[in-house]
């Protein structure tokens, strides 16, 4: 009997498992988002934008990856979840087709004082391991050039059954470690400035001890003077070296003063218990003031600031220490391990050099190995984050990206949106939260929230390609081709801030004459020397109002209100009105409500499972004791000034009976950055990115300077809100200061009365001043980077 055979030509139906291509959100309503639903396709870049505040970071990182990280932690044993931060499930009805999310954001990498860029991209690891299989001579394993390991020995007798009977042995074991002794790998070591504590002219008695608390014949100071250990009435220069040491030193002993048990301890010891061992943020401003001064951080006299032993400094390859290999670099130390032929470590030299090669093809070969983490700004920490993700064999893995062109040139921008094409060329979702039309102009499909911010936005305004993106009437769409030109003229400065010799990291004695009283862009690809020219070479002194992109710190409890001192003048404002205590009107002091302490939310640990967060019931989530809320300023409680947006208030508080000029001046201040639509009692913890940065410029406005330096003002804004951010800037110059603004956006450069260019390149290819002059002059010369792609936007 003969086998059947198949006759029929057409292709078997597509198999059930290739079905499901789309990521679908249903009914989505974390924060600001009304009840979006909406459909992802897999294995494409896709693009979010819209204005600040609209709801994109609540739809991709507070939903999507959130509840993708919840999903996986679940997978877990209760044991290990019980180590893991708990997650609540995010607001949404359906989450369908989820995969594994790596997100790569741009929170700073730790300030930990030993983290490096190569030891948070493992570069380090691979350096060690290298170095004790070739280095000469040999000292070790690989711990032997780790400067997080300390060396150890030790010696011992240890109890051992043998034969059935119990015998004693010495033993002895060491653990040869890399880590500097002296600073502890740290690099560098602190010390406190004896000029700083004290006047060695003076005795005790007198008033010698300079350091706040201590001045005013109060306990601190009777301490010393009524101890018994010193002459109250020599002064300390005329000290003999034992009382020097009892004075600044000695170990805490119990004695009586005026009849009262104390304890004494060393001026040095006592300062460093009572001082240093802060949070300097936590400090009272004159305790800050003082540790800054007296405080002097010096490199580590030796390690030389390499944090290793001399022991790991002496192992060499070719004449290269792992310390000289950590300070190389990137670029220059790829091309050196590429040199080695060693045959043995081939594996290991291989996997190294892509890791290094990363790193120059995702623009950061200008870093080295041994720069310390917390000094990368949010942009090199995103890139960074970036490079263990490149060379993985993972797929169909959804990376999420948070404005990943962040502090990037326009250069630098076409090599990432390779980075980003090559992740989805591999089988990967890719999510990107962006506002650069370049990024957008890349996407397969491109989602716009709004329209507007805050309670305004919140909805999908826009699902489809970038082409539909720019026939749709949304912001977006209006805004996307729109391109600032050059100005008809520019005005004309007023002086010249002189910067002669500047050297700092990798500038090349820099002579430059920054123009006041107009707007100055320095500008140049990302590693040029910018943030080092403005930074390093402007004092922050006297007249100066510098604006970083630092995080503000803040809890839950803060509030634009709390953070701007608005809620001061409302306090009072609330307090004359009703003939009360201003402390009744904080939610954070008398005026709490007691069930939640003023939280307005109340928080339930469940242990390992997620805890929760429900509404505090007796207040509804006013934050305020139910007495309070029956005082009223203009008709409102405390609670509806709250709830109100930033242009609301400043209508309420400009006139009739809750006319306060303190706090309309602030709430002005506020709109004129942008943030209208802020509503004031909103918790610091809910802003995104760009709405912190302009939190503070807001804050930073009301200073008294003659020269304000901003550090990318354009971060996370708008194409529609960098025409208001560009408004504000002429406002301050016209109004008689001079602005310095460190800025890749060509919007701005086109602005600009005066233009600084530093390159060519990175690094040690950097540190230069190719280009100084006005804009129309840049474009026409053509020679930079910046003037080809200035051009190109302008359409010159």
């Amino acid at each position: 009997m003969s086998k059947a055979t198949r006759t029929d030509t057409h292709p078997p139906a597509g198999h059930v498992a290739d079905s499901h291509g789309l990521i679908r959100v249903h009914g989505a309503r974390e924060n600001n988002l009304k009840d979006v639903s909406i459909e992802i396709p897999k294995r494409r870049l896709t693009v979010f934008t819209g204005v600040s505040g609209s709801g994109k970071s609540s739809l991709v990182f507070d939903t999507i990856a959130a509840e993708s990280q919840r999903l996986i932690n679940e997978t877990y044993s209760a044991f290990l979840q019980g180590f893991m931060p708990t997650l609540a499930r995010p607001e949404v009805d359906v989450l369908d087709g989820l995969t594994t999310a790596i997100t790569v954001d741009q929170q700073r990498m730790g300030g930990d004082p030993r983290s490096t860029v190569g030891t948070a991209t493992d570069a380090n690891a691979m350096l060690r391991i290298l170095f004790s299989r070739l280095g000469k001579p040999y000292i070790g394993s690989p711990k032997a050039f780790s400067f997080n390991i300390a060396s150890i020995s030790g010696a011992g007798a240890v109890t051992v059954q043998k034969a059935g009977q119990t015998v004693k042995e010495r033993r002895s074991f060491s653990i040869t470690g890399g880590m500097c002794p002296r600073c502890e790998g740290r690099g560098d070591v602190s010390d406190l400035d004896l000029a700083q504590l004290f006047d060695d002219s003076l005795s005790l008695s007198e008033g010698a001890i300079t350091v706040p608390g201590y001045k005013g014949g109060g306990w601190n100071s009777r301490l010393y003077a009524e101890s018994g250990f010193v002459d109250p009435d020599k002064p300390i220069r005329k000290y003999t070296k034992k009382e020097l040491h009892d004075f600044l030193y000695r170990e805490p002993t119990r004695m009586k003063i005026a009849g009262i048990n104390m304890t004494y301890e060393g001026l040095i010891p006592r300062i460093q218990k009572s001082m240093l061992a802060k949070d300097r943020e936590s400090m009272q401003p004159h305790i800050r003031e003082f540790v800054d001064r007296a405080v002097t951080f010096t490199t580590c006299p030796e390690c030389e600031g390499t944090r290793l032993t001399e022991g790991a400094r002496s192992s060499k390859i070719k004449g290269i220490s792992i310390a000289d290999a950590c300070a190389m670099q990137i670029s220059d130390l790829a091309a050196w391990v590429r040199g080695l032929d060693e045959p043995s470590v081939t594996p290991l030299l291989t996997a190294l050099g892509e890791t290094l090669d990363s790193f120059v093809e995702i623009g950061l070969g200008y870093l080295s190995l041994d720069r310390p983490a917390g000094t990368l700004s949010g942009g090199e920490a995103q890139r960074t984050k970036m490079i263990r993700h490149l060379g993985s064999s993972l797929t169909d893995v959804t990376y999420i990206f948070d404005e990943p062109t962040t502090g990037l040139h326009p250069h630098d921008i076409e090599r990432m949106n390779e980075l980003l094409l090559r992740l989805r060329d591999k089988g990967n979702t890719v999510l990107v939260v962006e506002h650069k039309p370049e990024v957008i102009a890349i996407a397969d499909h491109v989602v716009d929230l709004g329209p507007g911010a805050g309670a305004g936005g919140g909805s999908v305004c826009f699902e489809g390609t970038v082409g539909e993106l720019r026939k749709a009437d949304t912001v977006t769409g209006r805004h996307f081709d729109d391109r600032a030109t050059l100005k008809v003229s520019v005005r004309k400065p007023n002086g010249a801030l002189e910067i002669r010799g500047a050297s700092t990291h990798n500038l090349q004695d820099v002579d430059v004459d920054i123009p006041l009283g107009v707007l100055c862009v320095v500008t140049g690809v990302a590693g040029s020397g910018k943030s080092s020219l403005v930074h390093g070479s402007i004092p922050a002194g006297e007249g100066v109002v510098s604006i970083g992109q630092g995080a503000i710190r803040g809890s839950r409890r803060s509030n634009p209100a709390t953070y701007t001192g608005l809620l001061d003048p409302i306090r009072k404002a609330f307090a004359t009105a009703n003939g009360v205590k201003p402390a009744l009107f904080s939610a954070n002091s008398e005026g709490a409500c007691p069930t939640c302490n003023g939280a307005g939310v109340v928080y339930t640990d469940l242990g390992i499972v997620a805890g929760t967060a429900t509404t505090c019931e007796d207040c509804d989530g006013k934050r305020y004791d139910a007495s309070v809320l029956e005082y009223r300023l203009g008709g409102k409680d405390i609670s509806e000034v709250l709830a109100m947006p930033v242009s609301e208030a400043e209508e309420f508080f400009g006139s009739g009976e809750a006319r306060t000029p303190a706090a309309h001046r602030v709430l002005e201040r506020l709109a004129d950055v942008g943030l209208g639509y802020l509503t004031i009692g909103q918790p610091l913890t809910t802003l995104s990115g760009g709405e912190r940065q302009r939190l503070k410029l807001a804050t930073h406005m009301a200073d008294k300077g003659g020269v304000y330096v901003l550090d990318e003002p354009t971060a996370g804004l708008h194409l529609a809100d960098v025409e208001q951010l560009l408004g504000l800037l002429d406002r301050l110059v016209d109004s008689g200061k001079s602005v310095i603004v460190v800025e890749h956006h060509q919007a701005v450069m086109a602005h600009a009365d005066w233009i600084v260019d530093l390159g060519p390149g990175a690094g040690h290819d950097g540190g230069r001043v190719v280009f100084e002059g006005t804009p129309a002059d840049l474009v026409a010369a053509g020679s930079t980077l910046t003037a080809e792609h200035l051009a190109e936007y302008i359409g010159a």
